[in-house]
């Protein structure tokens, strides 16, 4: 079972081989201002780990749009999807960005969710696409960057730096969170799992070594102890001195290859 001290082990062969072992943080499903949420925004304020916030549009609230403008932390406004409903056949995984309906209709609605949260939270929001279940129809990808999108981030290591010419992809690694009943924590062998196991495979080219590893978390679906899990992960590595945390600007620069040791931490 994978523990603390193999992720100590991992990120020591990093160092070992002058490379900065790069990270990125995204959280899920944000609505509107919750005591979940002040929980989530004081863990960045604390760790000042940027937040990558992936914002419902037809859900999200001007008082939202109000906090978010007030937070004292390193923050980027992501979309996603539409309003996060199910349009699956029946038996078929959960998917809103394809499923049962034309690529006309999603693309529409996209397109509508990204201009209400342009509105909301300024022409820095919606570049990016997360798509709810982390799913999205294949032909869909490619017309993606004529409504303005610049990236898209679903799970599992990228198969190629851009899912479509033009729209960069970075994913996230560890999804912190077991969805299946019984829902709750993940579990710290399992989370602490997928970390090292996406950090080795990054470090050994099984996987694409440019692509930072990203963490997952679900502010509003997290218990106790995913809560204690996530806050003793995020100080364990931004102390470290080979993690570098990137921002979401950094993280979806296109051709970006690892940092070298000698980075300055914190630097985009």
């Amino acid at each position: 079972m994978t523990s603390w001290p193999a992720l100590s082990q991992e990120l020591d062969a990093w160092q070992a081989s002058g490379r900065r072992a790069t990270l990125w943080w995204r959280d899920d499903d944000a609505v509107q201002p919750t005591a979940a949420l002040e929980r989530l925004l004081d863990l960045a304020r604390e760790t000042g780990v940027p937040l990558a916030l992936a914002v419902i549009p037809a859900r999200a609230s001007q008082r939202l749009a109000a906090r978010l403008a007030r937070a004292d932390v390193r923050l980027a406004v992501l979309q996603h999807g539409f309003a996060h409903l199910n349009h699956a056949a029946a038996g078929e995984k959960k998917i809103e960005l394809g499923g049962q309906r034309p690529g006309e209709t999603v693309l529409e609605e996209l397109s509508r969710g990204r201009a209400m949260l342009v509105a909301l939270f300024g022409e820095a929001a919606g570049a990016v696409l997360v798509p709810p279940w982390n799913r999205i129809a294949n032909g869909l990808p490619p017309a993606l960057t004529g409504l303005g999108y610049r990236g898209l981030s679903t799970f599992q290591p990228r198969p190629a730096t851009e899912a479509a010419p033009g729209l960069v992809q970075v994913n996230t690694h560890v999804d912190i969170l077991r969805w299946r009943a019984p829902r709750g924590f993940a579990g710290e062998a399992a989370a602490l799992s997928a970390l090292v196991g996406h950090l080795a495979a990054r470090r050994t080219g099984a996987v694409d070594p440019a692509e930072p590893t990203g963490l997952l978390s679900h502010h509003l679906a997290q218990d106790t102890a995913a809560w204690a899990f996530l806050g003793a992960l995020l100080r364990r590595l931004s102390a470290h001195p080979v993690v570098r945390f990137l921002d979401a600007e950094a993280a979806f620069a296109k051709g970006r290859r690892d940092a070298p040791a000698t980075a300055a931490r914190g630097a985009a």
